[in-house]
């Protein structure tokens, strides 16, 4: 059998420079061209504020993880959850063709699936099937046979 070389640490991000990475080094190009327009525009008090706010927005995008994620996937997952509805409820006994409409009027819609509920197998039968998918099939009780037959 051929042996497959399988990728580690694919969410690594390669560092170009000491513990920076590409996107970070990139950032803070950035960053820097910023402050440089700053200085550019601004008198000497309006630049220091200008270039602390910039630096701090630098440091939080390229450096702060929050629950292993970057930040700036972080609140995109805020501004989305926020935009999105806040409770979502999961009815088990929910039909399609008994959707309301905002009228209060029930609508028939006669291509929807209809829910069925399904017949579970009894335990005895499931232990000896997962026993029989867990050998490979060669343990193959007498039971299991006979109902197949039947």
């Amino acid at each position: 059998m051929p042996q497959f070389i399988v990728p580690q640490f694919i969410d690594v991000e390669d560092k170009i420079i000491g513990p920076i990475t590409v996107r970070q080094f990139i950032m803070g190009v950035v960053a820097v061209l910023f402050i440089f327009l700053a200085y550019k525009l601004a008198d000497t008090a309006l630049f220091i504020i200008e270039a602390i706010l910039i630096f701090g927005v630098y440091v939080v995008f390229a450096f702060v993880k929050i629950n292993g994620q970057k930040f700036h996937i972080f609140l995109l997952s805020i501004i989305r959850s926020l935009t999105r509805a806040q409770l979502r409820v999961w009815n088990k006994n929910f039909k399609l063709n008994t959707v309301k409409s905002k009228d209060s009027k029930v609508k028939e819609n006669k291509d929807a699936p209809v829910l069925i509920n399904k017949i579970h197998p009894p335990k005895s039968t499931l232990s000896s099937l997962t026993l029989m998918v867990d050998t490979g099939g060669k343990y193959r009780p007498e039971e299991v046979l006979k109902k197949k037959t039947k």
